[in-house]
C-alpha cells in the first residue's frame, strides 16, 4: 500500500458509501438481510455510532463501526438480553461491529488496520473492555488479535456470529508485541488522520506533563519554561514559601552532595507537630506515587479486590490493574450528579463487594469535587471490617485541612491517609509526601522504606514549608480567585461549552456533542505553547470531550484563554455562539511573546 492510504473518521459522504457497502455485502452477498430497492442498508445506531474508514484518495476500502458506552445501547441488544450478556450493563464496554472491506481489498491489510484503529480509538476514550460480533468463518482472525469467545453464538439471516470480548490493555499488548513489525511497516505508509497517536505510550500510568517535552527533557532548552504554559499538570502556580527558597539557596552545593537523615526523622517530627499526630503513625515518601507503589505492593496480590472511583487519578488503576493484576471494580461518578459521590450507593457497593481496598481521592482529581469528612467517616464506620480505605488528600488544602481524615487513620487500622506535598505546597519537583496509618501498619511500611527515600533538598524544603502555614493559606485563597476568573473568561468564549470549576487548582472544559474532540482542542492549543490535559484516556465517562486546565497566574491564565479562543476559531469556525472575551492588554502581550 502506498503512503496515501488514510485512516479517518467518516464524514457525510462516507456514510452514503457505508450504507451502500453494507447492502452489497450483508444483503446481496451474505444474505443476512433482505435486499432493498434503494440499495442501502441502514443501522438503528446510525447517527450515534462512530465509523472509521480506510481510503486511498477518493477510493474507499473499508470501514468499522464503534459503539461507545455512553450511548446506553448496543447492536448486541438485538440478539441478547443484558442478563445473558451482563458485560453490557457494566457501563464501560465499547462495541466493535460491522468490520467490512470492499471485495478487491480483502486480501490486503485493510481489515487489520481498521481493527488496530478501532483499538486505538477505544483506548484514547478510556475504554477498558471491548465486545464484538465476529462472523464464525472469520473467527481465527479475531482470536489471533486476542479476542475471546463469550460462549454466545447469534444468527442473523444466513450469517452466524460469535460474541467476543477482550480487555483493552491485553489487546494492546498483543498488537504491539505480536504484530510490532507489521505495525512499524504500516506506520510508514498510512496517513493517520485520527485524533490520537498511532502507537500507545510506554507502559506506565498516563500523566500530564507533555509540556516538559516542549521545554526539553534533556534540559538543554530550559529557557522554554518561560514560553510554555504548563497547564496540563497540576503543579502550583505560586512559588514555595520564602523560607523554602532560602533553605534551598543557602548552600545548594552542600545539600546536593550530603546524605540526608536516613529515615527523614526531622521531617517526620515536623509533620507530627504541624498535624498534631503521633510520629509513629507517619511514613515519608518521595511523592505520593512512591507511597502508593510501596504500600499497595505490600498489601495486594492478583487475588485482591479493589474499588476505585471513576473518573479518578490514573496511578491507582495502573498500579492495581497493570502492575499487581488485582481484580478492580469502578464506582462510577456521573456528570449529571455534579460528579459527587452518592454516599448511600457507595455504602451499598462496599457493603456487598467484600473489597480488600477502597481508594477515595478527596478532593477528587480529575473531577474537582470534595466529599465532606463526616460523610466519609460514616461510610467507613459502616463498611465491612476487612475493607481497607486509602484516602488521598493531595488537594485538601484547597478546601480545609480540618477536613482531613488523618486523625481517624492514626487510630483505625482500616484507614490510611496519603498526602502529597507537591500540589498544595509547590514542591512537585522536590518529591515529598507522607501517609498516616495506625502505628502497627505504619511500622511495617517504614520497614519496607529504603534508606534516604526522600532526598536532602526535599527534606529541607518540606520542613520549611510546614513552618509557614500562613503563606500557603494565602496562596490557596488566591487560587480560588484565579480559578473563578479563569472560568468566567473561558465561559465568555463560547456558550456551548461547559466549564466546571470544582474546589482545587484546576477546572474542566467539556466540549459540545458534535463538536471537536478534547484531543483536537489540546492539539490546537499546543500550537500556541499552551498545554492542557485531555481527560479522555482516564475514563469513558468523559466521552472524549473533556479537557482539564490547571490554574496558573493571571498572565498565563490569559494566554490559556487566548489560545483556547484561537483553537475554537479553528475547530468551530463561524460558530454563532462565540463571543470575544475582553482580555487585558498585558495578557495579550504575554501571549504574543
Amino acid at each position: 500500500m502506498s503512503r496515501d492510504v488514510q485512516i479517518r473518521t467518516a464524514d457525510a459522504e462516507d456514510l452514503v458509501w457505508i450504507h451502500e457497502l453494507r447492502h452489497r455485502v450483508y444483503a446481496e452477498e451474505l444474505g443476512q438481510h433482505a435486499p432493498r430497492p434503494e440499495g442501502r442498508l441502514h443501522d438503528a445506531l446510525d447517527g450515534d455510532n462512530v465509523y472509521l474508514v480506510a481510503a486511498r484518495g477518493p477510493v474507499r476500502m473499508g470501514f468499522v463501526s464503534l459503539t461507545p458506552p455512553w450511548l446506553g445501547r448496543y447492536g448486541l441488544d438485538k440478539y441478547l438480553t443484558r442478563d445473558e450478556l451482563p458485560l453490557l450493563s457494566e457501563g464501560g464496554a465499547f462495541e466493535v461491529r460491522i468490520l467490512t472491506v470492499e471485495p478487491r481489498w480483502r486480501s490486503t491489510a485493510v481489515a487489520p488496520l481498521l481493527m488496530y484503529a478501532a483499538l486505538r480509538w477505544i483506548s484514547s476514550r478510556g475504554g477498558r473492555t471491548v465486545v464484538a460480533m465476529g462472523r464464525t468463518e472469520l473467527l481465527d482472525m479475531y482470536l489471533a488479535v486476542g479476542l475471546k469467545p463469550l460462549g454466545h453464538t447469534v444468527r442473523s439471516g444466513a450469517v452466524t456470529f460469535e460474541v467476543l470480548t477482550g480487555e483493552v490493555a491485553g489487546l494492546t499488548q498483543v498488537a504491539t508485541a505480536r504484530y510490532r513489525t507489521a505495525l512499524d511497516r504500516f506506520r510508514s505508509v498510512v496517513d493517520w488522520q485520527l485524533d490520537m497517536e498511532w502507537a500507545p505510550g510506554p507502559d506506565g500510568c498516563e500523566h500530564g506533563g507533555a509540556s516538559f517535552t516542549a521545554i526539553g527533557k534533556d534540559f538543554r532548552t530550559l529557557h522554554r519554561r518561560h514560553e510554555v504554559v504548563a497547564a496540563d499538570v497540576l503543579d502550583a502556580w505560586f512559588p514555595p514559601a520564602p523560607g523554602v527558597r532560602a533553605a534551598l539557596a543557602e548552600d545548594p552545593g552542600w545539600s546536593a552532595r550530603t546524605s540526608p537523615p536516613t529515615g527523614a526523622e526531622g521531617l517526620l517530627s515536623e509533620l507530627a507537630a504541624a498535624r498534631a499526630l503521633p510520629v509513629e503513625t507517619l511514613v515519608a515518601g518521595a511523592g505520593s506515587s512512591d507511597l502508593i507503589f510501596r504500600a499497595f505492593g505490600r498489601w495486594l496480590t492478583p487475588t485482591s479486590r479493589v474499588l476505585l472511583l471513576d473518573p479518578g487519578y490514573g496511578e491507582y488503576a495502573h498500579v492495581t490493574e497493570r502492575v499487581i493484576g488485582c481484580r478492580v471494580d469502578r464506582f462510577r461518578l456521573h456528570g449529571k450528579d455534579g460528579w459527587r459521590i452518592d454516599a448511600a450507593r457507595l455504602a451499598s457497593v462496599v457493603g456487598a463487594g467484600r473489597y480488600d481496598l477502597v481508594v477515595v481521592v478527596n478532593p477528587n482529581n480529575p473531577t474537582g469535587r470534595h466529599a465532606p469528612a463526616a460523610e466519609l467517616r460514616s461510610l467507613i464506620e459502616a463498611a465491612p471490617a476487612g475493607t481497607r480505605w486509602w484516602i488521598d488528600e493531595a488537594y485538601l488544602g484547597y478546601v480545609d485541612l480540618a477536613e482531613s481524615l488523618a486523625p481517624l487513620a492514626a487510630v483505625d487500622p482500616r484507614v490510611v491517609v496519603c498526602t502529597s506535598m507537591s500540589k498544595m505546597y509547590a514542591l512537585s519537583g522536590a518529591r515529598a509526601a507522607y501517609l498516616v496509618a495506625e502505628p502497627a501498619t505504619a511500622a511495617v511500611l517504614r520497614r519496607w522504606t529504603p534508606p534516604w527515600a526522600v532526598g536532602l533538598p526535599a527534606q529541607l524544603a518540606a520542613v520549611a514549608t510546614l513552618r509557614d502555614p500562613a503563606y500557603y493559606r494565602a496562596c490557596w485563597l488566591r487560587t480560588h480567585a484565579l480559578r473563578r476568573q479563569l472560568a468566567a473568561d473561558l465561559a465568555q468564549v463560547d456558550d456551548t461549552v461547559v466549564i466546571e470549576e470544582g474546589v482545587a487548582n484546576f477546572l474542566n472544559i467539556t466540549l459540545p456533542y458534535g463538536g471537536p474532540s478534547a484531543a483536537r482542542l489540546v492539539r490546537e492549543c499546543r500550537r500556541h505553547d499552551v498545554y492542557l490535559r485531555d481527560l479522555s484516556p482516564l475514563s469513558p465517562q468523559y466521552e472524549g470531550r473533556t479537557v482539564r486546565v490547571a490554574v496558573r497566574d493571571t498572565a498565563e491564565n490569559a494566554r490559556i484563554v487566548a489560545a483556547y479562543e484561537a483553537a475554537l476559531e479553528t475547530l468551530l469556525p463561524g460558530s454563532p455562539s462565540r463571543r470575544t472575551p475582553e482580555l487585558p492588554a498585558a495578557a495579550l502581550a504575554g501571549y504574543a511573546r
